[in-house]
């Protein structure tokens, strides 16, 4: 970690990834300063963790080196109004994830080195990975532009210092990164899961089956299934469960999941690759996010929702977290 000793790195934001890097690197004993909004519920968090904080422009005139952890859509406004006044020749401008860079809403000067570190996994699990088993998680290391020539040893030093060279640095490039981030989300991970289970849901309610038998088949195993394929693949899943649902899985999973979604698939990424899906983003936040609070109301107050929240009261094993 030679490239860290003795500088400052300045960690803007400390939610669920800024609390996890800047506490990791504090106990690395690396320097480190906060950087949040007058007002920030934050601020205290992170002085009773033994770390300084600052301004976004306190600790952008100061450090060296400056991880952007905040939200996608407030980077840009934080960037040109706090960060980039303070950006001197020679600093590293770090980034959790590609989007604002990948997409120019932020667009540094040619005189600072612009690299990405992102740990695969959320914060939380991370700080818990490096501080009660000494491990760390994988993460993503892409160099955008190297001012100093030593943008990559800066990333090795800093992904070391958080624990994450414990694991394995994988190389990337910002492009990859967010595209493929962005795609996983929405076709897979957050969208395309919820859309398949409510749909399968809505599916055996409609044919007249109790809501609370559909929950459990539709939503609540999931978990298992997903636990036995991050463990050993598809087919440790298929070894765990039993002939008859390996062999269903085999003959109607393409039935459901066809060449249609291939298609509606293949544009999504068209969306994601164009840059049309961060334009409509950042405009629907410049605009108010009308129509994303909307459609978060909506989701939040669906069936499968309210049938949920009552069998998730049935098992307080689960530490259940309700969100209103």
């Amino acid at each position: 970690m030679s490239f860290l000793e003795g500088k400052t790195v300045g960690m803007i934001g400390y939610g669920s990834q800024g609390h996890a890097h800047a506490l990791n690197l504090h106990d690395s004993g690396i320097k480190v300063m906060v950087g949040l909004y007058e007002g920030s519920a934050s601020r205290q968090v992170a002085r009773d963790a033994g770390l300084a904080v600052g301004s976004v422009a306190e600790v952008a005139k100061e450090a060296e080196i400056m991880m952007v952890a905040i939200p996608d859509h407030v980077q840009k406004d934080v960037y040109r109004d706090e960060i980039e006044p303070n950006l001197g020749p020679g600093k590293a401008l770090m980034f959790a994830h590609g989007f604002t860079i990948h997409y120019q809403f932020v667009v540094p000067p040619p005189t600072v080195d612009v690299l990405m570190i992102a740990p695969k996994a959320p914060g939380h699990r991370m700080r818990e990975h490096f501080v009660e088993q000494g491990i760390g998680v994988p993460c993503l290391l892409a160099v955008h532009q190297d001012a100093t020539g030593n943008a990559k040893n800066i990333g090795l030093a800093y992904a070391s210092g958080i624990g994450c060279a414990r694991a394995g640095v994988l190389e990337t490039t910002f492009k990859d990164e967010t595209e493929s981030d962005l795609f996983g989300e929405q076709s897979v991970l957050c969208g395309g899961v919820t859309a398949l289970i409510n749909l399968a849901f809505e599916t055996l309610v409609e044919r007249g089956y109790p809501p609370e038998i559909a929950y459990f088949e539709c939503l609540h195993e999931l978990k298992m299934i997903v636990d036995l394929i991050q463990q050993g693949g598809f087919n440790y899943m298929r070894y765990s469960v039993s002939d008859t649902a390996e062999y269903g899985d085999l003959t109607r999973g393409t039935r459901v999941v066809d060449d249609h979604v291939r298609e509606n698939m293949n544009r999504v990424l068209d969306d994601i690759q164009s840059g049309a899906f961060a334009k409509e983003w950042m405009a629907e936040c410049d605009e108010g996010r009308h129509n994303f609070l909307r459609l978060r109301q909506e989701a939040r107050t669906s069936r499968i929702h309210e049938v949920g929240r009552g069998l998730r009261e049935m098992m307080p094993w689960m530490n259940p977290r309700e969100i209103e």
